[in-house]
């Protein structure tokens, strides 16, 4: 598992080595497990207060590029 990006002490953005498509990164910390698309940029399964959801995805677009590389390179 690697993290991408800490965020507000307890969050963070985490893409996981073993997973499974779509490709994605998960949203976790204070309980939260969120699965966030990196192809559509929004919630793919899961809840969580709407600003760190915008807060997640706002870095999610901006990152999206190198985040579906780093994707590829685990799953090519």
């Amino acid at each position: 598992m690697s993290t991408k990006y800490r965020f507000r002490d307890k969050y963070r953005i985490q893409l996981r080595e073993k997973d499974h498509p779509p490709p994605h990164v998960h949203l976790t910390g204070g309980g939260l497990d969120v699965m966030l698309s990196l192809e559509t940029v929004e919630v793919l399964v899961g809840q969580a207060p709407p600003l760190i959801i915008k807060e997640a995805l706002e870095w999610v677009r901006a990152h999206q590029v190198q985040l579906l590389e780093d994707w590829k390179r685990c799953y090519p």
